[in-house]
């Protein structure tokens, strides 16, 4: 923000025809700014959708299903899957078209809620992503617990023995690991969307200026 910073010292100090000049100007680098920026959204969310799908092939699902004869347990992870996949899409194009919007718009209120209209994109889009994998966390908790045989002693003890102790403790082991779990995934979002999200929002702020 060095150069903004410049251009408005620049604008308070000379005269009104300087003024306008100025003015323009600094809408213009806020335009770019934010434009590289939504850009830069919709490359790191093409990135993990092409990062999760990769996972999703090298880690063979249906195989680990079928070593635990969990072959029902497939057809409820088959739709998830699919629904996240399309929804996972549809935010990608909803970032594209955010970034198309952007990179065009000459009018400083549209460049504004543009702004505001990819936040909450993102927003909800994080946000998402967090409770799919607080899901699948669950789930996969759910599958091991049922279909796993290791997990008959566990079991057992549960059913026959200190039921309540023994029961306790699982699910609060099962608690803190998706709250680690999640909250690992929330901190990498936080870094990778959050930094950017916050270069919208100052930009925000020096339009909302300029439109005073």
């Amino acid at each position: 923000m060095e150069e903004l910073d410049l251009l408005k010292k620049a604008w308070k100090k000379d005269t009104h025809s300087y003024e306008q000049v100025s003015e323009s100007e600094i809408y213009n680098m806020l335009h770019r700014k934010s434009s590289s920026i939504v850009k830069w959204i919709l490359i790191i969310s093409i990135l993990e959708f092409a990062l999760w799908a990769l996972f999703s092939i090298l880690f063979n699902t249906e195989e680990a299903i079928k070593n635990l004869h969990a072959e029902n347990f497939a057809v409820y992870l088959k739709i998830l899957t699919y629904v996240n996949y399309v929804v996972v899409v549809l935010f990608i194009f909803s970032f594209y078209r955010n970034y198309a919007k952007i990179s065009t718009i000459t009018s400083t209120k549209q460049l504004m809620q543009d702004i505001i209209r990819t936040r909450k994109t993102v927003q909800y889009y994080v946000w998402y992503n967090l409770f799919m994998i607080f899901i699948s966390t669950i789930l996969g908790f759910v599958m091991a617990f049922v279909y796993n045989p290791e997990m008959a002693p566990l079991k057992y003890k549960i059913a026959h023995e200190d039921s309540y102790y023994t029961l306790t403790i699982t699910i609060c082991m099962i608690v803190a690991t998706v709250v680690v779990f999640v909250g690992g995934f929330w901190l990498i979002y936080r870094l990778l969307y959050g930094i950017l999200l916050r270069k919208l929002n100052a930009n925000y702020k020096e339009l909302k200026k300029i439109d005073l």
